[in-house]
């Protein structure tokens, strides 16, 4: 793999393995430059593919793309799952096939059971984070999941692992009193998660915010981003691609702001 791409560092067990991309590593020119795995921003289809060939080739896995719609629709994926079918989360017990996640500002969660029976992927904006009346693709996910560990099983419960990938940080985040409600409404202690701001906005905290979420479900084992500057997006130009920071339209209409990834698979 790619020395500039992330291994989350957690204690997945034997069999589970998982990945974050970076910019680096791609086939892709300026300003998709280099290893933008989305399809729809504009970059050149062929090198796209070839991107996501490479993804592949590296992690000796089958990637399953999704269409992303900041929703909360959860996909069991297998073999014959076709690529771009509209979903935000991925979850599956086959082997050789990988939950994937594009990202670019927006948190991805991957999950595994502790004894690596089952894997999930998770595309968690505000808007999918917070979902309605407190259920959103967490929760969505976490229950799919969780339903489809159980498969052939006697225990009631699962021990679930969570990791948190890159997103956009907690000082470049600005949002608008809309957003702020959609957590803090369902739970108060969300109102932490928020720092306001002089012009009536707020910086929000996606990673925390999600912790929230995870640690209401009774996911207490959470890793990776703890909202430090390492971890945001929009801070760290020449690694990660940012729609926040880069935001810009071509002449073609298209957003020339690339898409990262977030993989977990069995092996």
């Amino acid at each position: 793999m790619h020395p500039d791409w992330l291994i989350p560092d957690w204690p997945a067990p034997a069999g589970v393995r998982a990945l974050f991309t970076s910019r680096a590593g791609g086939t892709s020119s300026v300003p998709h430059d280099s290893m933008n795995l989305g399809d729809h921003v504009g970059d050149v289809p062929e090198r796209v593919a070839a991107n996501r060939a490479l993804l592949g080739q590296s992690m000796g896995a089958t990637p399953v793309f999704l269409q992303q719609v900041h929703g909360t629709a959860v996909l069991a994926i297998g073999a014959d799952t076709a690529h771009g079918q509209p979903a935000d989360a991925a979850t599956t017990r086959q082997r050789g096939i990988a939950c994937t996640i594009m990202v670019a500002d927006c948190l991805p969660v991957l999950f595994s059971t502790t004894d690596g029976a089952a894997v999930a992927a998770a595309h968690a904006g505000w808007r999918g984070l917070a979902g309605k009346q407190g259920r959103g693709i967490l929760e969505e996910t976490y229950e799919s999941f969780r339903a489809l560990s159980l498969i052939g099983r006697a225990q009631p419960a699962i021990n679930t692992i969570a990791w948190l990938g890159p997103c956009i940080g907690p000082t470049a985040f600005e949002v608008g009193a809309e957003v702020r409600s959609a957590f803090v409404d369902g739970d108060p202690r969300a109102a932490a998660r928020f720092t306001a701001l002089a012009s009536g906005k707020y910086l929000a905290d996606l990673a925390g915010l999600a912790r929230l979420r995870l640690q209401a479900l009774g996911i207490t084992q959470v890793y990776g981003n703890d909202g430090s500057a390492p971890w945001c997006t929009v801070g760290n130009a020449s690694r990660f691609f940012s729609h926040r920071r880069d935001a810009g339209v071509s002449g073609n209409g298209f957003n020339t702001t690339g898409r990262m990834a977030a993989c977990i698979w069995r092996e």
